[in-house]
């Protein structure tokens, strides 16, 4: 729930620092006091959007902090995030300054708008005062219902499966329009890797071809160097080999006399075994290396071949078998993508599984629109709309991103008329019963701990404002709650109860608000029923309410 929230230098607010409790809190006072203002600058601090505008006049920057208690959904974001809440507890803060710059942060460490904003979803819901206006469009009906029933995932799993469905649909459409370009690529295609398998390049094949080439080329070049030396190590009439073996075994004599010349025999003996394995080594080549005009023109055949096609394709010939690769890829999807039987089926199928994600989605409807319908017709008997009623109707449609049913909200205002659209049958009084009871019924099943109704109570009074009161005393029964109101009979039953008033001075007009007493809040009752002129009268009619 919201702990304390502290705002400085917002609008008309020059500081203020509020503590809140649990239960049924009410923000009460005179029109333009700046009651609103307080939920304006708390909706900051979840995500909204700032200007300049909003710093008071005069100052640097306006600055707003919001301390929540945690939860275990918050605690889970928190962690994805990095951003791990300290003591249960997470501070929200927005800074503007006067050039319209906004800052963010969550738990001190720096945030985005949309970072507040998604965290924002999981700790306030705030009902506007506008609300029930934005009731009659057809997609705030549509969202309520599935809000109300937890239908938000299902329904987002059915925009997805259609969105799925109908790019496979544009696929196919737009490959039988553009049949002939298709069909013209495709046999580039086709061409380009049939040229490349004619060749059968293998991968590596450009350096093994080229090295073999560059030895049949030089082939006489490397019998006769290989031989020279073959010779002039063992075969010729004076062989190194013979010559170090003589060496070595006179020195190998006079270490008798001189021990010193054993080191030069030691080194001189591991050079003739090396030499000796020259020897074999080179005998093996030359039994291997021979003149091979016919092989030497095959190969450069092959290497004259792969220059052509590498020319013919505008990249170097070991770049060959990658292109036959990539070609071969692109051959193979658009072979699929030119299959129409084949796109047909895909499409058919991916319609298959959107109806039937969909008539789930529509059947979960149902009975959440049941259920939705009667508890407003309920709640519309306690608020002065007695034998009236409120239903729900899904209408099929066409496959659509929000399913396959449209929403329609229903009312009959009182008892033996037909129920008929919300936007051409409710006044604007019974309009705003409506919306109350809906965001209050709605309000009963949510997971968000703080719930903000803004004079969502405008175009009630009399006994409808107590019926309404006592329905927000009960909701905060279970959720804390703030209401701004100007009802005497909703601020009565509140469990905390804060004034909102405004004074002027020479540098300007400042906002202040104020925790009340119980005396102080007979005293700004009295001021809600009486207005200007508090009477004796009107504060026992004040208390009277407190007690009730």
């Amino acid at each position: 729930m919201l702990r304390t929230l502290s705002i400085r230098d917002f609008v008309i607010v020059d500081h203020i620092e509020l503590e809140f409790s649990a239960g049924f809190s009410v923000l009460t006072g005179e029109t333009g006091a700046g009651k609103s203002i307080l939920i304006d600058a708390l909706s900051l601090t979840l995500g909204g959007r700032g200007d300049a505008s909003m710093v008071r006049e005069g100052a640097a920057r306006a600055d707003i902090c919001a301390e929540f208690s945690s939860t275990p959904t918050c605690d889970a974001w928190l962690a994805e995030q990095e951003l791990d809440a300290e003591e249960s507890m997470i501070l929200l803060r927005r800074v503007i300054d006067n050039a319209g710059r906004s800052k963010a942060y969550i738990n001190g460490v720096s945030a985005t708008a949309a970072q507040l904003r998604e965290l924002g979803t999981l700790l306030v819901d705030i009902h506007g005062q506008h609300a029930h206006q934005s009731l009659l469009h057809s997609d705030t009906q549509r969202h309520l219902l599935d809000n109300n029933a937890q239908l938000g995932p299902k329904a987002q799993e059915v925009g997805a499966s259609y969105k799925h469905w109908f790019a496979l649909r544009q696929q196919r459409t737009q490959f039988e329009t553009n049949a002939k370009q298709v069909l013209l690529e495709r046999e580039r295609l086709e061409w380009q890797v049939s040229e490349l398998d004619k060749l059968r390049i293998q991968p590596e094949e450009w350096q093994e071809i080229t090295n073999e080439h560059s030895r049949l080329a030089h082939a006489a070049s490397l019998i006769e160097g290989a031989q020279f030396a073959l010779n002039a190590i063992s075969e010729s009439e004076n062989p190194i080999l013979k010559q170090i073996a003589v060496i070595n075994q006179k020195l190998a004599k006079l270490t008798e006399f001189d021990e010193d010349l054993q080191a030069i025999v030691d080194n001189l003996e591991p050079a003739r075994i090396h030499l000796q394995e020259a020897t074999s080594a080179l005998n093996d080549y030359l039994s291997r290396v021979e003149l091979d005009p016919e092989r030497l023109r095959t190969v450069e055949d092959r290497v004259e071949a792969l220059h052509s096609c590498a020319r013919k394709f505008h990249v170097a010939p070991e770049e060959l078998p990658a292109l036959l690769v990539s070609l071969s890829n692109e051959l193979a999807a658009l072979g699929e993508a030119t299959d129409l039987d084949s796109m047909l089926k895909m499409e058919q199928a991916a319609l298959k599984q959107y109806k039937a994600l969909a008539s789930e989605l529509s059947q979960a409807r149902i009975a959440a629109a049941k259920n939705l319908s009667a508890a407003v017709t309920n709640a519309m008997q306690d608020l002065s709309m007695a034998g009236g009623s409120f239903d729900i109707a899904l209408t099929p449609i066409e496959p659509s991103a929000h399913g396959m049913e449209h929403i329609e909200f229903l009312v009959a205002g009182h008892a033996g008329v037909a129920a008929r659209p919300l936007a051409k049958v409710a006044s604007g009084g019974e309009l705003a019963r409506i919306a109350l009871a809906i965001s209050v019924i709605a309000s009963s099943s949510t997971a968000t701990p703080t719930l903000i109704f803004d004079e969502v109570d405008s175009g009630i009074g009399g006994g409808v404002a107590e019926v309404v009161g006592r329905l927000l005393k009960r909701l905060g029964q279970r959720y804390q709650v703030l209401c701004v109101t100007h009802l005497a009979q909703v601020a009565s039953q509140a469990d905390q109860h804060f004034q909102v008033s405004k004074t002027s001075h020479a540098e300007g007009t400042v906002s202040q608000i104020e925790l009340l007493d119980h005396k102080a809040r007979v005293e700004e009752i009295a001021r809600m029923i009486g207005g200007l002129e508090i009477t004796a009268t009107t504060r026992k009619h004040a208390r009277e309410l407190l007690t009730n």
